[in-house]
């Protein structure tokens, strides 16, 4: 039995105001207040776990016993059946660079990592996105979301972040870098991950 949310302020395990806008509209109808990990000062603990369930769990529980609030947090990436699921949870390591993170040295690494393995087309993957919903006494909740589809190459569309140019959700024709973002959220794997946590959680 899932358990359900019935307080009324949550603290996002993030510093990124873009998903703390994100998620606060999401929950804005259940009349949830939403704060981030930088409104309560805290730092952003090691993830040092080798799943997505893992290092989204590590976050959630920090926040939550560092604030004595329920913790929602995420952790997202993506995976290539033809190099074994990597990059996985390494997916933004493999973009960082000591001038910050270089998504196109990222996308060009799997491609070459692809072509060294002669993996076969269609060269599959799946967007993932984990989120972790953890009360301080910690319980916590989890829920896996995906997009199916595959990698191409080269890159297209410049609208999206990561590695959405080198993405084809199955069924679509334009990668995720070609969609505006109200196309491609529905379509997304955090769009899958939100509505089993709501429908899980907090009874939408």
């Amino acid at each position: 039995m899932t358990r359900r949310f019935d307080g009324s302020e949550l603290v996002l395990a993030s510093h990124n105001a873009g998903k703390l806008r994100e998620i606060s509209a999401l929950l804005e109808p259940f009349g949830i207040t939403v704060t981030s990990a930088a409104d309560h000062g805290l730092e952003e603990p090691e993830e040092t776990e080798d799943t997505f369930a893992g290092n989204a769990r590590i976050k959630a529980h920090f926040a939550a016993k560092s604030t004595g609030l329920p913790a929602l947090s995420d952790d997202s990436g993506i995976e290539v059946d033809g190099l074994g699921g990597a990059p996985g949870v390494y997916t933004a390591d493999w973009a960082e660079t000591p001038n910050g993170r270089d998504f196109m040295q990222a996308m060009t690494r799997t491609w070459n990592e692809l072509e060294a393995a002669n993996a076969p087309e269609p060269r599959t993957a799946r967007f993932v996105c984990t989120l972790c919903l953890a009360w301080p006494d910690g319980t916590d909740e989890v829920f896996r979301g995906e997009a199916p589809g595959r990698v191409v190459w080269p890159p297209r569309g410049d609208q999206g972040f990561g590695y959405d140019p080198m993405f084809l959700r199955d069924g679509q024709t334009q990668t995720f870098g070609e969609m505006p973002y109200a196309e491609k959220e529905p379509l997304s794997h955090r769009s899958d991950a939100f509505a089993k946590l709501v429908k899980g959680c907090f009874g939408g």
